[in-house]
């Protein structure tokens, strides 16, 4: 008996029990689909996590001033402004790795433009800002050294702030308020979007630093050099850990920092605690993963059970087809074709329930999905390997039967 008339009986005694080929299948159409749905759902949260390092900029580590002490108690960090421009401009100097040191101050800021007002982020940032960020320009240009220099009142603006204010037209050359100065745009950045945090990265416009401190944001009467924070981008193919120890040590040299001392700022490897979530995720992801493949190993367990109940039912049929010469293995491989044939169409049911579950959760629970072709092929694979694996056992049960006594038997 050759491979086609084996499958064409196989879907013959299938077909003669519809209801109970369907509910045999329902195990395993539901631990397909449980498994690509939960795959996508920890699949697009890994590429939203992956999209949010990238959004914020590749090799980066942020410096925050020190923690404050008032009452005896120890404040949040950066209530002590310990770091300065000058720090900046030494790491970017004395450690190699360092691509980029940008010092940079921030506050909330309303700016004006006609009759619409839009309350929005504010940074002051120098030139290198821009490089650590990895933030392209859109339109127009960046700020000048000299604009940096001598505190010009120009900005740029972040995409949704530009549209809130500007709608279609082209801001460039416009001039806007920001808290009652007026500021002439050169430039639109590129989209960024959401961060790790959920924050609108976009609602943002940006100033050079010596402006924010002398005209918008004030200085700090301790030191006017002083900024809460300097953000590094290490070069590619440079030891993260290695650059923070030098960054901790040239820091430390210049606050004269005595070695009993704990440091005056606080170091944090922007990209490992990215990394980190997005195994956090990788991890959930195959949790899950395992836990709707518990339903593959039950619908395999449902298959061997109706495979034997059929063997029993059809002893006589085996009797007689093994009589007139059919050999044990045609009898196993018709078997074994009954039971994969159930596994892999109720896989490919699961299939398409999967993924339309997964496009249902990402438009009703706004949550990412990302649909990958091999979880559909190992997901379909997995479950003809489940037939093979749950059917063998019936399928051999019923090639090993004596034709005699399956022809006795009532």
């Amino acid at each position: 008996m050759n491979a086609l008339e084996a499958l064409r009986l196989a879907i013959g005694a299938l077909r003669s029990n519809i209801l109970r080929s369907i509910l045999t299948m329902l195990g395993i159409f539901i631990g397909v689909a449980a498994v690509i749905a939960m795959v996508a759902v920890g699949s697009g949260a890994r590429a939203l996590v992956i999209a949010q390092i990238q959004s914020l900029g590749a090799n980066l580590i942020i410096i925050s001033s020190g923690a404050g002490h008032r009452g005896g108690a120890r404040l949040a960090s950066g209530t002590r402004r310990t770091l300065t421009e000058g720090d900046a401009i030494a790491l970017r100097r004395e450690v190699p790795s360092v691509q980029a040191a940008a010092p940079y101050v921030r506050g909330t800021a309303q700016i004006v433009y006609g009759n619409i007002n839009w309350s929005a982020q504010m940074y002051g940032v120098d030139g290198d800002y821009f490089v650590a960020r990895e933030w392209p320009i859109a339109e127009g240009r960046l700020f000048s050294p000299s604009e940096i220099r001598g505190a010009a009142k120009v900005a740029l603006l972040g995409q949704t702030v530009a549209t809130t204010l500007f709608g279609e037209a082209n801001p460039v050359g416009q001039t806007v308020r920001i808290k009652k100065v007026p500021f002439r745009i050169i430039g639109v950045l590129g989209r960024k979007g959401q961060n790790s945090w959920g924050r609108d990265q976009d609602d943002v416009v940006i100033v050079p630093i010596s402006t924010a401190k002398r005209r918008v944001l004030g200085r700090t009467l301790a030191n006017p050099r002083s900024v809460p924070t300097i953000m590094i981008k290490v070069r590619d193919g440079e030891d993260m850990g290695e650059a923070a120890r030098q960054i901790r040590q040239v820091l430390r040299q210049r606050h004269r920092l005595r070695a009993d001392q704990e440091d005056d700022f606080w170091v944090r490897n922007l990209t490992e605690i990215m990394q980190r979530r997005d195994a956090s995720s990788q991890a959930l992801a195959l949790l899950l993963a395992a836990i709707a493949s518990v339903s593959l190993i039950v619908g395999g367990i449902g298959i061997m059970n109706i495979m034997l109940v059929s063997v029993t039912e059809r002893t006589r049929e085996i009797g007689l087809r093994m009589a007139v010469g059919a050999r044990r293995r045609d009898i196993l491989i018709q078997f074994l074709i009954e039971a994969t044939t159930l596994s892999v169409v109720g896989g490919a049911a699961g299939v398409l329930l999967g993924v339309g579950a997964a496009y249902a959760v990402a438009e009703i629970a706004a949550w990412p999905t990302l649909i990958q072709a091999d979880s559909i092929f190992l997901a379909v694979g997995v479950s003809a390997a489940i037939g093979v694996f749950f059917g063998y056992y019936p399928a051999r049960r019923a090639a090993m039967l004596d034709p005699i006594e399956a022809l006795r038997r009532e």
